[in-house]
């Protein structure tokens, strides 16, 4: 048998990254933190892409079906704006429609700004692929995945990831192993 790897799908909406008008932080924050959560070997496709719905749909699609990966995370596009479609070209490719995940990430940032309740963030499985839209701000997308610790860096208020490696598990994704120091994952006692 073969080394166990999961591969992550990242994908950075912007109009104004992908125009070079500013650095895109999204993509190397998010594989950072994969990095430092997840203890197994990771394979990254990363893509940076404008606010798009059809390119939003077709890359999701390609991440999922052809590249096979196993989580997808987005970042950007969430909120109200005309341009932001990311939820509605994510809800597209959608098999099943995952809405703790979107509850919970507003949950978490409202402990931060009012203006969480304006998110559409989302997340969907297609095929054994858990998509999730993720918030555009670094800070916001490690409290949304970590949740919310006290000053002795005990969690409070769990992430969302905390519930991804089960999720995969049951979608017939591979055993994640995360770094509990980061964020721990809940399995239900067998």
């Amino acid at each position: 048998m073969g080394k166990k790897f999961i591969k992550i799908g990242l994908v950075s909406i912007s109009d104004r990254a992908t125009k070079g008008e500013y650095e895109d932080l999204g993509l190397p924050h998010l594989k950072e933190w994969c990095q430092q959560a997840i203890v197994d070997e990771i394979i990254f496709l990363e893509k940076l892409i404008p606010d798009d719905f059809e390119l939003i749909k077709s890359t999701l699609i390609d991440l999922a079906d052809i590249d096979q990966c196993h989580l997808i995370l987005t970042t950007g596009g969430t909120g109200p704006a005309q341009r932001d479609v990311t939820p509605d070209a994510t809800e597209s490719v959608a098999d099943k429609i995952m809405p703790g995940f979107g509850e919970q990430m507003r949950q978490i940032s409202l402990n931060f700004v009012p203006t969480a309740i304006l998110s559409r963030q989302i997340a969907v499985i297609r095929n054994k692929a858990l998509i999730i839209n993720l918030p555009g701000q670094p800070k916001a997308i490690k409290e949304t995945l970590e949740g919310l610790k006290n000053k002795n860096n005990e969690t409070t208020v769990p992430g969302i990831f905390a519930a991804v490696p089960y999720c995969i598990e049951l979608i017939g994704g591979p055993v994640i192993k995360t770094n509990d120091n980061i964020v721990k994952a809940f399995r239900p006692k067998k």
